[in-house]
């Protein structure tokens, strides 16, 4: 489908869920791809299913809030493979939960800012030079359906974070648009992964409720989906698509009030 084949793709947070995900698709495609994250073990273990599917991964240990760990996982990406073609910045936490703007901790709203949005940021700033130097690339930037609308379980840190990497990610096509980079945002729904399924199996009566609310389809997604989603606009197939924020999740049905 992709045209994929030795593109050279930078994953971060792709220990897990919807960045493992979507490591592996990548490699099986025939992408070069090299993932980042905090953990050592799990990042090795996404490496050696991308090998399995017969593809080629390397793993870099980063932190996406530390500048020097930034700049440091683009030059080995392009030391290991020799360019860098497209970049998916996927890192994320939740943040706090379940409280009011006015009950929000200090180090929640910090700690979710950062890395949601000052991550993707200082990525951004790092990979665009590496793909000026290849002749250009696609950026896809992970945002939410909260980056779509506000949030109702007391999760202001998430949402004002993803809001914050839509503009980015609209301001970042406009800059680039003539030299080659095309940027685009994805906002996926609640779908299978790390960060959804503790909280789903935790709190089922409330999981109902929010599926009835957030997608049409009233049931959790795949991480499949989002991978796909992700493929296609790393490839040529969206050689026009640039600047969008596209919902992958089962059907808009926000009803917030």
């Amino acid at each position: 489908m992709s045209g994929l084949e030795n593109k050279v793709i930078l994953i971060t947070g792709a220990t897990s869920g919807l960045g493992a995900t979507a490591a592996i698709l990548l490699a099986s495609k025939g992408a070069k791809v090299a993932i980042t994250g905090r953990r050592e073990e799990q990042g090795r273990a996404v490496v050696a299913q991308m090998e399995a599917s017969g593809g080629e991964g390397i793993f870099i240990q980063s932190d996406v809030t530390v500048q020097s760990d930034v700049d440091a996982m683009v030059a080995k990406t392009v030391d290991r493979f020799g360019r860098l073609d497209g970049a998916v910045n996927n890192a994320g936490v939740t943040g706090g939960l379940f409280k009011g703007v006015a009950d929000f901790a200090d180090e929640d709203w910090h700690s979710v800012i950062d890395i949601n949005l000052t991550g993707v940021f200082a990525s951004m700033r790092a990979q665009i030079p590496a793909m000026l130097d290849s002749g250009g690339g696609s950026i896809v930037n992970i945002s939410s359906a909260y980056g779509l609308n506000g949030g109702d379980i007391g999760n202001c840190g998430y949402v004002a974070s993803k809001w914050g990497v839509i503009g980015l990610t609209k301001t970042a096509a406009i800059d680039y648009a003539r030299q080659g980079i095309r940027v685009n945002a994805i906002c996926p729904g609640y779908c299978h992964s790390e960060m959804v399924d503790p909280v789903a199996e935790a709190e089922p009566a409330l999981f109902e409720k929010l599926l009835e609310r957030y997608t049409a389809s009233g049931k959790l997604g795949e991480s499949h989906v989002v991978a796909d989603a992700i493929e296609f606009l790393l490839s040529d197939q969206s050689s026009f698509i640039s600047g969008a924020a596209i919902p992958v999740q089962g059907g808009q049905h926000s009803r917030l009030y």
